[in-house]
């Protein structure tokens, strides 16, 4: 538990003056409710005195002997007549607001500046998630879905919000005030507030037990919260197969069957949660019934009435910080349960390590060569002693069956992952001795999947390289023939295309990526199967375009539409992660091995 409160403490560090200012006004709350108590019984001893305090002018309740003596002289006062001292009277009674006032402010100011300190904290948590989800390597995904992600960056960051703000004032403040309480009544009768203790430890047995269960139903409740979410990204991604095969009661059904068990742990959670409080309120109850078996067995011990509804009211005064902190222990366990996941993720690793001290990348004029390359996915082997030299410049194509190892080749030039064994040089050098961001920015990407974000059309052009002039855009859009469907749309480069750009075409999109790899402007160019789903006429668009952005740079081509790479410099045949075939497409017919089969079905089609 205490390193789970260490690593609390080490996320809030940062804003740590103002986790100091409410805390130290959560301590001065906490001590402003027994003041309270005190002060209501002070103004009442002094302005409706009882017979001995008459006599003898003194307070009916333990002070210290200065007030005692001031007492005793605003009392003098007073008997000589109410109305001849109303500025006495006004300031007795008025101190009752005013602590009252006190309090609500140093209350209010607790919960505002550890509310401040909780939010930020929580949004640079979920900033520093976020960052480091995304320099996980691409292995990292294949093996997490990106519900479970989202899940883990909001919801279980959440829980962690809980503790800093309502959780740390509770810590503080209620302690505080159970302690003050505490001592205001051993110091005025400590021998029946010890009676009326005697039940309260025994609520240390379903505090402990119900603990153990909140944490359990924590766990599964974060758990089925991230199918949730999946449930609903893969849905709302995969609409239009839901709505194709009539999958919407399907994907409802699903939906309703997670989401009632999330409220089946959550009521499990707040049974538990809420149980201890009535059993705290029943042993106090208890307690008090103690204090009145002991006086009728003791009548002579029995303080006057005052005394007595002192010691009830301040007893019953302690019910709520004693259920604010078992509901504390059990926020600590729920928040302890969901943040062990994002702590996790914080924790995990990259597979492709940065280099300590890395080397400047210079692609432009550099070869490419894969040497003696391994790579396996899991247990699957996916390339086999890979041996393949790229020329500056030169158009390399790879073809073969799907699962081949085609894009597994072009994944490993882009590093998101790193080969089991072997080593791929980029003039001479081992990539693994450049960062990833020098390596990434001298690579151009052209994928069939086009990915493009809920943005304008200028902003998804100038990804390529953030920060580009609006005419380096347009240019780039005219190099990718992009410029005249876009100048058609009413806003132009300031159209919003939609979620993936469900707002154009399939050859639109293309083109826009296209034009974001012009932009970029890299020595080295990857396309893969950049025109494999597009229609005659928009593949003859986009193809034009691609013949543009391939001059002048060393370009690694994946395509299974062979008509596209018949003037390749380099055609590379794999065949189960394993090069078959090496050679021009003239010299490759000739030989009648593997390729010419593939020309021979495709073109016979």
């Amino acid at each position: 538990m205490l390193a789970f409160l260490f690593k609390v403490w080490g996320l809030a560090r940062p804003y740590r003056a103002r986790l100091f200012i409410g805390v130290a006004t959560g301590i001065l709350s906490g001590l402003l409710s027994p003041l309270l108590i005190g002060t209501i019984m002070f103004v009442y001893g002094a302005v409706f005195p009882s017979a001995n305090t008459v006599a003898t002018g003194r307070l009916p309740m333990k002070v210290p002997g200065f007030v005692q003596d001031w007492f005793g002289s605003v009392r003098a006062g007073l008997e000589s007549g109410l109305h001849a001292h109303p500025s006495a009277v006004f300031m007795l009674i008025a101190a009752i607001p005013c602590v009252m006032f006190l309090r609500g402010v140093s209350g209010y100011l607790n919960v505002y500046f550890l509310q401040w300190t909780a939010s930020r904290t929580i949004a640079d948590l979920r900033t520093r998630l976020f960052a480091h989800l995304l320099n996980l390597s691409a292995g990292f995904y294949t093996q997490n879905s990106s519900g479970q992600l989202i899940s883990r960056v909001i919801a279980d960051t959440q829980a962690l919000q809980t503790i800093l703000s309502n959780a740390t004032s509770v810590i503080i403040r209620d302690p505080v005030t159970l302690i003050g309480i505490l001592g205001f009544l051993f110091y005025q009768q400590p021998r029946l507030t010890l009676i009326s203790l005697v039940a309260l430890p025994v609520c240390v047995i379903p505090i402990a037990i119900f603990s153990r269960k909140v944490r359990r139903n924590s766990r599964q409740m974060q758990a089925q919260s991230a199918e949730l979410t999946q449930i609903m990204s893969e849905a709302f991604t995969g609409h239009r197969i839901v709505k194709a095969y009539n999958l919407e009661g399907i994907a409802a059904e699903k939906f309703r069957s997670t989401a009632r068990r999330i409220v089946g742990h959550y009521m499990r959670n707040i049974r538990a949660m809420e149980i201890p409080g009535p059993l705290i309120e029943f042993f106090g109850s208890c307690g008090v019934a103690f204090v009145l078996l002991y006086l009728i067995n003791h009548a002579q011990a029995g303080p006057n009435p005052t005394d007595f509804l002192q010691l009830v009211g301040s007893i019953f005064a302690m019910y709520q910080p004693l259920k604010n902190l078992t509901r504390l222990q059990n926020q600590i366990v729920q928040a302890r349960a969901a943040s062990e996941r994002a702590f996790a993720l914080l924790a995990t690793e990259s597979t492709v390590p940065e280099p300590l001290q890395p080397r400047l990348l210079r692609a432009e004029s550099a070869d490419i060569q894969f040497d003696q390359v391994e790579f396996a996915y899991g247990d699957k082997l996916a390339l086999h002693h890979i041996n393949l030299s790229i020329k500056s410049g030169q158009l390399v194509a790879l073809v073969g069956a799907s699962g081949s190892g085609k894009t597994t080749l072009s994944n490993l030039l882009l590093r998101f992952y790193d080969p089991r064994r072997g080593v791929v040089r980029i003039g001479g050098v081992d990539i693994r001795e450049f960062t990833t961001r020098d390596l990434r920015n001298q690579i151009a990407v052209v994928t069939q999947e086009t990915v493009l974000f809920n943005d304008t059309i200028g902003q998804n052009i100038e990804l390529g390289r953030p920060g580009a002039s609006q005419e380096e855009i347009r240019a780039a859009a005219r190099h990718a023939h992009a410029h005249a469907f876009i100048s058609e749309k009413p806003e132009g480069y300031d159209t919003v295309i939609g979620e993936k750009g469900v707002m154009l075409s399939g050859g639109q999109r293309q083109r826009l990526a296209i034009a974001r790899a012009v932009l970029r402007n890299a020595p080295i160019l990857i396309l893969d199967e950049a025109t494999n789903a597009l229609d005659t006429e928009s593949e003859r668009a986009v193809q034009t375009a691609l013949d543009e952005l391939m001059k002048g740079r060393t370009t690694l081509c994946i395509a299974h539409r062979l008509s596209t790479i018949l003037h390749a410099d380099l055609i590379v045949v794999m065949d189960q992660g394993r090069i078959v075939e090496t050679g021009r497409h003239d010299e490759l017919i000739a030989r009648g091995g593997v390729y010419q089969k593939l020309y021979e079905l495709q073109f016979r089609d």
